[in-house]
């Protein structure tokens, strides 16, 4: 089961470059759940609704918790299935994720997808400023990034 994820993450990764440079000139913005939308762009989406004014090093972290949560057993195996489960992003919920993303979410979302993890492992993440359910207290941090505790 892991080496299928291994081999559908490194597709992407080969992939996503080709499908951004054939895409990125159209111009036209579609809804993120129409067909042919690519993992690295939903990701680039949820990085940038999730990390919108955060450091760089704080979008490549949001991208890692999505890919951490893959490959965790407690979350769907999917990019896409992380990123649609009930009440797991906000910027699903608030329509943030159909904006699209600046470049550096792009590049984060690569760097993620390639395996960069400066969260060291953690499967959720939160700005204490605006937490609503507090559970998520309950959770090891084990890093902060600009506005954002990364906890698992």
């Amino acid at each position: 089961m892991r080496n299928r994820k291994v081999c559908l993450i490194l597709l992407s990764c080969i992939l996503a470059p080709i499908m951004v440079l054939c895409l990125g000139s159209s111009g036209t913005e579609t809804d993120i759940a129409s067909a042919g939308q690519s993992d690295y762009e939903l990701l680039a989406r949820v990085i940038s609704g999730e990390a919108r004014g955060e450091p760089y090093i704080g979008k490549v972290a949001v991208g890692a918790v999505v890919m951490n949560r893959v490959y965790s057993s407690l979350f769907p195996s999917t990019i896409s299935g992380v990123i649609f489960q009930d009440w797991a992003f906000t910027s699903v919920y608030d329509g943030q994720i159909n904006s699209r993303p600046d470049p550096d979410s792009y590049r984060a979302a690569g760097e993620a997808m390639s395996g960069r993890d400066p969260t060291y492992g953690a499967l959720y993440f939160y700005n204490p400023a605006r937490v609503t359910s507090y559970w998520i207290f309950s959770r090891k941090v084990t890093t902060v990034i600009g506005n954002h505790y990364f906890a698992k």
